[in-house]
């Protein structure tokens, strides 16, 4: 009896963890907060790329001026750093909000942290993957308005058919392709829209330039 009830258990627990849904965002503070102005910081990269942050920066305007914002020129706010004697992105990051609304006058500050970004080669292929955690902060309480993260990996295009042989080759022609190629950059531009557009379930809200301003994805 004892053994059945346990499987019953068991059971019951399995259904109710099928039927769980995912954590929904509060957008509480955004929504109170209403965002004009976003300035977005150099990422901090947390990768052995050199070049991740620069790489991936250089892509966040898009997504953001597509979501509704005003974003401050990326180039703009990092020469303005540089001037005072900020070049490291950890250093960038520890600035106060107070301090970062004095000077840009922004009405949020997004930081971004890379963690993954390059081409890895894995025995029968290679993967060229690019992961972004990012948090939206309000500069007028130091509020956390939102934050996610998101991934793309080249391998999602990409087929597994074949002989181990032809894929053992396939894999390194594909690492060196796409190291010479620098196709990192281009995972990093999916990141980035997958991360930063509006519309789309927990995802940044839409902003007061854009047309569906007010509405949340359904």
């Amino acid at each position: 009896m004892s053994r059945l009830f346990a499987l019953m258990c068991l059971a019951f627990a399995l259904v109710l963890t099928g039927c769980a849904q995912p954590v929904k965002t509060d957008y509480t503070a955004f929504k109170q907060s209403k965002p004009k102005s976003i300035l977005v910081l150099v990422p901090q990269n947390h990768t052995t790329e050199v070049g991740a942050g620069h790489s991936f920066l250089s892509q966040v305007t898009y997504p953001l001026a597509e979501a509704g914002y005003y974003v401050f020129p990326v180039a703009v706010v990092e020469e303005t750093f540089k001037q005072n004697g900020l070049s490291m992105a950890g250093d960038i990051h520890a600035v106060s909000p107070n301090k970062l609304r004095e000077i840009f006058g922004a009405d949020a500050v997004l930081y971004l942290d890379i963690t993954e970004f390059g081409t890895t080669y894995q025995i029968i292929s290679s993967d060229t993957r690019v992961t972004v955690t990012a948090k939206l902060v309000d500069l007028r309480n130091g509020g956390v308005l939102w934050s996610s993260s998101a991934t793309a990996s080249s391998t999602e295009t990409e087929g597994s058919s074949g002989s181990l042989v032809g894929m053992l080759v396939s894999a390194v022609v594909n690492q060196i392709v796409n190291t010479v190629s620098d196709k990192s950059y281009q995972i990093a531009g999916i990141t980035s829209v997958r991360l930063l557009s509006a519309g789309k379930a927990n995802g940044i809200l839409y902003g007061p330039r854009s047309p569906s301003y007010g509405k949340e994805a359904e």
